[in-house]
């Protein structure tokens, strides 16, 4: 089984006034039925009002994080799935139920993870 991410960034996510409770019951549903469906690893939002950190070998702490990846914001979610196919039924779920496109990526195999 591979495990694959599904995410989208914070501005893709765009709600019509008073459709917000509706947009979030509709994502909790199909988290819900990736948890019952045993296909779940982990999902969540990026917490925007903390700024990130880099972290080096020795502890040592410094504000701000790569060029590269100075927009990762937004919800992730993260789903072990025995196909490509049944990954993009789940991000196409995700995607409805959010009304924003869906990035997915695969991870590359690790036995240790």
């Amino acid at each position: 089984m591979t495990k694959y991410l599904i995410s989208f960034p914070s501005s893709a996510m765009v709600i019509p006034e008073g459709e917000f409770q509706a947009v979030v019951d509709a994502s909790h549903a199909v988290v819900r039925e990736a948890k019952e469906a045993g296909v779940s690893v982990f999902g969540g939002g990026i917490n925007e009002a903390i700024a990130p950190m880099k972290v080096s070998a020795t502890g040592a702490i410094t504000e701000g994080t790569y060029p590269q990846t100075r927009q990762i914001e937004g919800g992730y979610t993260v789903l072990e799935l025995p196909s490509y196919e049944d990954a993009v039924t789940w991000a196409a779920r995700i995607a409805a139920a959010c009304r924003c496109e869906q990035e997915l990526r695969a991870f590359q195999f690790d036995p240790e993870s």
